[in-house]
Formats: C-alpha cells, sequence, structure tokens
C-alpha cells in the first residue's frame, strides 16, 4: 500500500499562512467594527464611550461565551473533513446552530435588564443609564452574530476563510458609514449617540450573516455537505457531541473574558478618565491579539485535520509552526506598545477633550503594563487552540478558571487597591493569571501530544 510522505516544514509553514492570513484579516476587521464605535463615540463623548464600553464588555462576555459552541463546531467539522464524513460536517453545523440559538435565548434577559445589574456593580448611574439604552437595541444582534461564528468555523475548516475575510470586511467599511450616519446625525438621520451605535452594530451584523448565509447556500463546491437539509431536524447524537465539546471551551472562553469584564468594573470604582483610558487601551491590545487568535485557529483546524488523518507528525510540526507563529507576532505588539504609546491612544480621543492629557498618559501607563503580557497571552491563546484540535477542553477549561480567577482576578484587585497601584496594578494581575495560563497549557499540549497513539 503507497503511503503519502509528510508534509515538510516549509509545506506546514505554508499551509498555516494560506490558511492564516485570511482568518487573522477576518479577525481584525472584525475588530475594525469596534473600534469604529469606540473611536467615533470617543469623539461624541468620552460619557458615552465610557458607557458603551460598560454595555459591551456585558454583551462581549456572552456573545463569546455563546461562540464557545460554535468554535466546537470547527474541530468536530475538521477531525470529519479529515475523515472524508461528509454526513458529520452538516450533523455538526446544524446542531451547533441550535445550541447557540437555545443559548441566546436564555442569555438575553441579562443583557435586557443591564442598567440595575451595573448599578448594583458600583457603576455611576448615569452611565449605567445610557448602557441600557445601547444594549435594549443591541442585543437584537446577538442572534445573527452567534450563527455567524457557527458559519465561519464551518468555512474555516474547509479552509474557505478568504470568504470570512471577504464579508467581515464589507461589514466593517458599512459600520463606519452607518455609524457617522446615526452616532452624528449625518445624511439626514438625527444624532443618536450611543443608540445610533447600537442600530449601527445590528445593520453590519445582519449584512456579515447575509453575505455568508448566500455563499454557503449557492456556492457548487459545498453542495455535496447539504447545509441546508433538514435544518429543524433534532439530531441527539451530534447535539450533545456539540454540547460536551463546546461547553468547557464556552468557561473557558468565560474565565478569561471575564476576566478583563472585572478588570473594566474594577477600574470603573475609580472614575471616567480611568476607565476611558482602559476602554481605549481594551481597544488596542484587542487589535493585537486578533492575530494570536487567527493563528490559534490554524492550531485548531490542523490539529484537528491530522488527527481525522491520523498523522502524528503533522500534528508535532502544526503544532511548532502555530506557537513560533504567535510568539514572533507577540514580539512586534510589545514594541508597538512600549514605542509609540501616545500616539496610539490618541487615535481614539477627540483632540478638544477637556480630559485628553489625562487619559493619555493613564493610557501609556496601561500600555507598558499590557506589553509584559503580549507573549504569555499569544502562547496561552495558540496551545489553547491545538487543544482543541485534539478534543481536549476540559481540563484546559480548568485551568484557565484556576488562572483567571484563583490567581489574576485577586491579584489585581491586590495590587489595584489595598497596595494602591490603581489602574496599573489591575492590570498586573492580568498579567500574572494570564502567565501562569500559557505555562499549563502549554506543559498540557505537549504532554498529550506525547500520549497520542495511532
Amino acid at each position: 500500500m503507497k503511503t503519502t510522505p509528510p508534509m515538510t516544514w516549509r509545506g506546514h509553514i505554508r499551509a498555516s499562512l494560506v490558511l492564516g492570513l485570511p482568518l487573522i484579516g477576518s479577525h481584525i476587521a472584525q475588530m475594525l467594527t469596534h473600534i469604529t464605535d469606540v473611536a467615533m463615540l470617543g469623539w461624541y463623548s468620552v460619557e458615552s464611550l465610557a458607557a458603551v464600553v460598560l454595555a459591551t464588555q456585558a454583551y462581549f462576555i456572552i456573545f463569546i461565551v455563546g461562540s464557545g459552541f460554535a468554535f466546537a463546531v470547527m474541530p468536530l467539522c475538521a477531525t470529519a473533513i479529515g475523515a472524508g464524513d461528509d454526513r458529520q460536517v452538516r450533523r455538526s453545523v446544524r446542531m451547533g446552530s441550535w445550541i447557540v440559538t437555545l443559548y441566546g435565548i436564555l442569555l438575553a434577559v441579562p443583557l435586557w435588564n443591564i442598567e440595575p445589574i451595573l448599578i448594583a456593580l458600583g457603576q455611576q448611574e448615569n452611565l449605567a443609564r445610557i448602557a441600557s439604552e445601547y444594549m435594549q437595541i443591541a442585543i437584537f444582534g446577538l442572534f445573527p452574530a452567534l450563527w455567524i461564528m457557527v458559519l465561519k468555523s464551518y468555512l474555516s475548516s474547509l479552509e474557505r476563510a478568504q470568504v470570512v475575510l471577504i464579508a467581515t470586511l464589507i461589514a466593517a467599511g458599512a459600520n463606519v458609514v452607518f455609524n457617522y450616519a446615526l452616532i452624528f446625525g449625518n445624511f439626514g438621520f438625527p444624532a443618536m449617540g450611543a443608540r445610533g451605535a447600537a442600530w449601527a452594530s445590528i445593520l453590519t451584523i445582519s449584512i456579515d450573516f447575509v453575505f455568508l448565509l448566500v455563499y454557503c447556500g449557492v456556492l457548487p463546491a459545498l453542495k455535496k455537505y447539504q447545509l441546508f437539509h433538514n435544518p429543524m431536524r433534532f439530531d441527539r447524537e451530534a447535539f450533545f457531541e456539540t454540547f460536551k465539546l463546546g461547553w468547557p471551551i464556552s468557561l473557558t472562553l468565560l474565565a478569561e473574558t471575564g476576566l478583563f469584564s472585572a478588570a473594566t468594573i474594577m477600574i470603573g470604582w475609580s472614575g471616567t478618565v480611568a476607565l476611558a483610558a482602559h476602554a481605549v487601551v481594551l481597544q488596542i491590545t484587542s487589535v493585537g491579539f486578533m492575530v494570536p487568535l487567527g493563528i490559534s485557529n490554524v492550531g485548531t483546524i490542523r490539529a484537528g485535520r491530522a488527527l481525522g488523518r491520523k498523522d502524528k507528525l503533522g500534528l508535532s510540526r502544526a503544532a511548532m509552526v502555530v506557537v513560533l507563529g504567535a510568539f514572533l507576532f507577540a514580539l512586534v505588539t510589545m514594541t508597538l506598545y512600549l514605542t509609540i504609546p501616545r500616539s496610539l491612544m490618541r487615535l481614539f480621543l477627540d483632540p478638544s477633550e477637556p480630559n485628553l492629557e489625562a487619559i493619555v498618559e493613564m493610557g501609556v501607563l496601561l500600555l507598558v503594563v499590557s506589553a509584559a503580557f503580549q507573549i504569555v497571552d499569544a502562547t496561552q491563546v495558540a496551545a489553547l487552540g491545538m487543544l482543541r484540535g485534539i478534543k481536549d477542553t476540559t481540563i484546559p477549561m480548568v485551568l484557565a478558571i484556576f488562572s483567571y480567577w484563583c490567581v489574576g482576578a485577586p491579584m489585581a484587585y491586590l495590587l489595584g487597591f489595598p497596595m494602591g497601584y490603581g489602574a496599573q496594578g489591575v492590570w498586573g494581575g492580568l498579567v500574572i493569571g494570564l502567565s501562569l495560563a500559557a505555562i499549563t497549557m502549554l506543559a498540557r499540549y505537549y504532554k498529550l501530544q506525547r500520549e497520542l497513539e495511532f
């Protein structure tokens, strides 16, 4: 029997780049939507900016936890494709869509009632009111946003990330126009501020979803998967397989995003200037994080396909390329945060803002601290991607919860308040939690890789 020769190192690098560049581009383009909201609201008013940051942090937690079930579709589809099982691909996508829909119905309730929740968490009443006005509009974009994540996982596992990039770029461009019209009252529309940003987000998400839906339905090469065949049919086996793999991913994502949201709440105790600086730095670092996140997705897909082929050497080489790629890019972002922090901060703020210099200087200090966790954050997300590819999600969830909530969050509070370092101390706690996660996730992956037998 003729065997296929193993892929060379050059082949692995090329395959990772071909898949990774459009994935990275799509993540960055998606992030541009949030950046547009923050930048334009920062030019509209710092109060609106601070309030919407509180709202979007809550929305993002709900969204990203739900996305964990969508992310589970990626390794399931990749493994099925590697094994040549077209029917399993359709089953995983359909049940992934069912799960995120049920999840969205359940979690929409706390988002709708965000105002009393924020007030109970010690936020200012005027900020909580504006956040509620934003959320009670933006919430209707939650369902198409979750469905988009399922379709992105499906298309990415097929290595069709280019269309994901195109759809996201179109949506990001449209969002600029919608924000310009609805936040500031241009093109004959009334100026709606935060509410305008919420309507812009809904319109943007809808464009993205319809584009991907049409593509999946009409492309001849995808016909064999029959993605829309019996969409209302419940598949018990595929449902619980997707749920079993997805819920630990969701809780892992909750542990990390919740840590950053807890940091936002803590910094909110220090006032609007500190919260505005934190908001801008969070957006800057989130853009940088999109590259390691895209690299992590590459790891999930390539690990899943290697698992389906029972290719241990290919799995090992794919992991090395993914981890090294994340590390090298982290060096780039770290350098930028240390060399041009003021220029980065000013991109998001109105030059006439009375508190401009105070916000910028606070932001510079936070960027210096955030530079310290670039490498560990990139490493932990790359390791997580590989672990998901080999369908190991429960132990990584435990490691994440311990790292972020048993170590990171307490250290953020301790350094920020009892020790008096304020916002800088809170970000210092994030560094500690992420460092522990990186070490434990990477050790977990290489242990499992050595133990695999096929």
